[in-house]
């Protein structure tokens, strides 16, 4: 029987295979126009005519129309996507919703976390591409909210220009740990430093009705288990670390959407957890918006899902069967009047961004201009982080003097590869990349500078050139074989996490198992450490590594990720310092992986526990390689006169902190000045500090700037979960600032709260 369903499905595939084939040349990629003809609609000026028209719409539908609202596509629709995608490399919207009969369209979904996923054909056979910026977390390394704007005001144009108005974007699942696959996809291991630019993301988009679904709700921070892995955490643990971040793109940036993790909650699915999607989500946070699932294996039980308050199946009907909600209202299980305010929350939703008034037009002819060509390189340049320029008490490293005719060596496997991350929900089709080497070559071009390039498969031949060499830079990291989305949901998977450890061949992406750079990189960094006082490696990926092996080998040590489409370019721009680095780490680096909270990528149920990242190592004075929020510069900042302006205040009030920051470099640059509140006079366990503003500020060489930092006192407040609620204690705090959350990096004033 078994062999018999086998071949079945064989078949089945085949024959979608071979439809797929037939369909290539006429799939439209804008099959449907997600545009309301807004001349059949009354205008709507008001939440209450916005819920007048919903309703009467949803009155105007029968249960079959209103089961069609719950989901993506049908099944077919959804596998030859899958295979045009997989085959041909073609990604089209998703559609879901709509309803011809009365003149609603259906809306289009694509990915988006650092460029539109869906890669539309803007002439036939053309495939010229949108505009790829540097992975999220490169962008959180940037502290730099504004950039963040105007990276998701190009991506959001871009996404209507495509046809798009609904997007899987931003991610802001904490960063638990570095090994987690999807590391690159975030900003941060920081709440704050994540809500800010989620926040950020999530206003720039919907300003151009793009509805934003922020993901994964919630507790998504391990990869190649997400399936399966149940994740237990404490009230506080969940409310205070793992869900301040999506209260806040829901509180304060009205966020359209919200996709529910794969990962169970507390025994219980995130897709069908109540706890989650109703009781905190909708009743506590007051989210008008809808909830739609991850793809495929998001969901379990319709019933479940429908009680729960899960509005929308993607990408394609599994168990929101039309047998199964109608037998369930049948049974008493679920109401009709359920389906209807599930249908209520995305069409209420879809009204409002489809009948607004757009900002502007949305031609082909705005995808990846020249501007947002530069914005990315710019993007680039600020996100690269210095973590080391010369050894101590040497001369540094970089910037690389311009001198002509000198030779510079480009060593590596990755120093001339396209590289920009993972290849699954977050891929890009870009119309070109340039990669480190190109960047460095074509810079060097008009000094007359011979750059040569060398992929490191002869190790000896590598020394030699080295040393031979005015310049050195060795390219490591990471490509998408060694993390990114874990694609490949099976029984082998489950399996895995089941038995806790890997039981086949590592497939492409998904979360590391080792912090180490693979043992080719390593090898070269060591050979090639002492060969040349003027090296510097550059690291491309996309979250923490284990540098204990050879970092006090090496002179200079720069961060440059994922670095998107210029990357080459704004990695040549920092290293000879026509753009003075500014990055700073969203996350810490730990001096040992056993610093780090136990992680594993193969479990079915794993702690969360209150403490990681730098909240870790400041409770168990655990000190790191390098601090959050940490990088240096080619100038020298110095922080003076902390005055805090408000010594007391009340639980309504706002605290205000002014400081001094000059720089007293040789050159202009930026930096990121970081204010941490202290909480040693707290009655509960409470972290030593937390990030709770920060400023990007350019400073010219010389000059000094006067820097206001605002906190609310309710942003101070801990969740107590006996009482149900938030609270400020009434105390003395401690309030630092500085340009990294190590203790030397800071100045200490403190405050009271009456």
């Amino acid at each position: 029987m078994k062999k018999a369903i086998k071949i079945m499905g064989y078949i089945l595939l085949t024959l979608l295979f071979v439809a797929a084939i037939m369909l290539y040349n006429i799939y439209d990629y804008t099959e449907h126009s997600v545009e309301f003809d807004k001349t059949k609609f009354a205008k709507v000026t008001t939440d209450e005519q916005l819920d007048q028209l919903t309703h009467s719409l949803i009155k105007q539908m029968s249960l079959d129309e209103k089961i069609q609202q719950l989901y993506g596509r049908p099944l077919s629709d959804a596998m030859i996507l899958v295979i045009n995608s997989a085959v041909f490399g073609r990604t089209p919207p998703v559609y879901g919703g709509g309803n011809e009969r009365l003149n609603i369209p259906p809306y289009a979904f694509s990915d988006g976390p650092r460029g539109v996923r869906a890669n539309k054909e803007r002439t036939a056979g053309d495939k010229l591409g949108v505009t790829s910026f540097p992975v999220s977390m490169a962008r959180g390394a940037s502290w730099d909210i504004e950039l963040e704007s105007q990276i998701y005001d190009v991506i959001g144009k871009e996404m209507r220009a495509s046809g798009i108005n609904y997007t899987g974007t931003p991610t802001i699942n904490l960063l638990r740990h570095p090994g987690w696959g999807r590391a690159q996809e975030v900003y941060s291991e920081d709440p704050w430093l994540m809500g800010e630019f989620g926040l950020a993301a999530v206003n720039a988009l919907q300003h151009h009705n793009v509805m934003s679904c922020a993901k994964h709700f919630a507790l998504n921070s391990i990869e190649n288990s997400r399936f399966v892995v149940d994740v237990e955490v404490d009230e506080r643990t969940l409310r205070e670390v793992y869900l301040p971040h999506f209260k806040k793109v829901v509180q304060e940036g009205n966020v359209a959407s919200l996709m529910a993790s794969y990962n169970k909650v507390l025994g219980e699915y995130a897709g069908q957890n109540k706890y989650l999607l109703t009781d905190i989500l909708r009743d506590e946070w007051g989210f008008k918006g809808f909830v739609s699932s991850d793809w495929f294996f998001g969901t379990y039980d319709g019933i479940a899902s429908i009680q729960a308050g899960l509005n929308v199946e993607m990408p394609y009907q599994k168990v929101y069967q039309q047998d199964t909600i109608e037998q369930g209202i049948a049974d008493g299980a679920i109401t009709e009047a359920q389906i209807d305010k599930l249908v209520f929350d995305t069409l209420r939703t879809q009204l409002k961004f489809g009948l607004a008034q757009d900002p502007m037009a949305y031609p082909d002819s705005i995808i990846a201009t020249p501007e947002s060509i530069e914005l990315t390189r710019i993007a680039a340049e600020k996100s690269m982080v210095l973590l080391k320029n010369g050894y101590d008490n040497s001369a540094p490293v970089l910037p690389f003097a311009k001198t002509k005719q000198q030779q510079i060596a480009v060593i590596g496997r990755l120093a001339d590869m396209e590289n920009l991350g993972d290849t699954g929900s977050s891929k890009t089709t870009e119309p070109y990349v340039v990669t480190p080497y190109e960047g460095i070559r074509d810079y060097n071009k008009k000094l007359g500078n011979k750059v040569v390039l060398d992929d490191a498969s002869d190790i000896s031949a590598s020394k030699k050139l080295a040393a031979a060499s005015d310049q050195v830079i060795v390219v490591v990291g990471y490509t998408h074989v060694e993390e990114g989305e874990f694609l490949l949901a099976s029984e082998e998977a489950n399996k895995a996490a089941k038995l806790g450890k890997r039981t086949g061949p590592k497939t492409n992406g998904g979360d590391r198992e080792t912090l180490k750079l693979n043992p080719e990189d390593e090898a070269l960094i060591k050979a090639l450490a002492k060969t040349n006082d003027n090296l510097v490696v550059v690291y491309v990926g996309g979250s923490g590594i284990d540098l204990s092996a050879w970092d006090s080998q090496v002179p200079a040590i720069l961060f440059s990720w994922y670095s998107g489409m210029e990357g080459g370019n704004a990695l040549a721009n920092v290293l000879y310092g026509d753009v003075n680095p500014s990055g700073k780490l969203p996350f810490s680096i730990a001096k040992q992986e056993s610093d780090y909270p136990y992680f594993t990528p193969y479990t079915e149920k794993i702690t969360y526990g209150y403490y990681h990242g730098y909240t870790l190592f400041d409770k168990e004075n655990i000190e790191p390689a390098y601090p959050f929020g940490f990088g240096l510069s080619y100038s020298q900042y110095d922080y003076s006169d902390l005055v805090v302006n408000t010594p007391e205040l009340t639980e309504s009030d706002t605290l205000n902190v002014s400081v001094t920051v000059t720089n007293n470099g040789q050159v202009a640059g930026e930096e990121v000045v970081q204010l941490y509140l202290g909480f040693d006079n707290s009655g509960v366990d409470r972290p030593v500090k937390l990030l709770r503003a920060f400023d990007k500020v350019h400073l010219e060489a010389g000059e000094s700037k006067t820097i206001d930092l605002a906190v609310k006192a309710k942003d101070m407040a801990w969740y107590n979960p006996e009482a149900k609620a938030w609270q400020v204690e009434k105390m003395t705090y401690q309030v630092y600032v500085g340009g990294s959350s190590a203790q030397q990096d800071l100045l200490v004033e403190s405050y009271q709260v009456l």
